[in-house]
């Protein structure tokens, strides 16, 4: 929407950003099997515009695996709005801690036991 945008017209890099965490924060969820929240965010890139109107991927993988903690790569690929051709717009780096029930840190093997039952 123009509300995102920066005041060159190119979506802004915060939206951007906001939509790698939520799909990193999709499979961090998944693959832990429960609660995971960002503790951090890194290595960030823009080496792409998008404009308003493109379609946004994000594209996730799991990069490192901690006792209670998923690293979690994104990337953001753009597709013109009425057209076939991609850009790469952004990347960046996720980290995520597991939560129990009373939002304390839980080992990531926990998750794995979980998904066997």
């Amino acid at each position: 929407m123009p509300s995102d945008t920066n005041p060159y017209g190119g979506v802004f890099g915060g939206w951007l950003m906001g939509q790698m965490a939520l799909g990193a924060g999709a499979l961090a969820s998944r693959v832990g099997k429960g609660r995971a929240v960002v503790v951090s965010a890194t290595d960030f890139a823009f080496p792409g515009a998008m404009a308003v109107g493109d379609e946004l991927s994000v594209y996730c993988e799991v990069a490192a695996t901690g006792r209670t903690s998923l690293t979690v790569a994104a990337e953001g690929i753009a597709r013109e709005r009425n057209g076939e051709a991609t850009t790469k717009v952004c990347s960046g780096t996720f980290k995520f801690v597991l939560l129990d029930d009373d939002n304390k840190p839980r080992a990531v093997a926990e998750a794995a036991l979980t998904a066997n039952d």
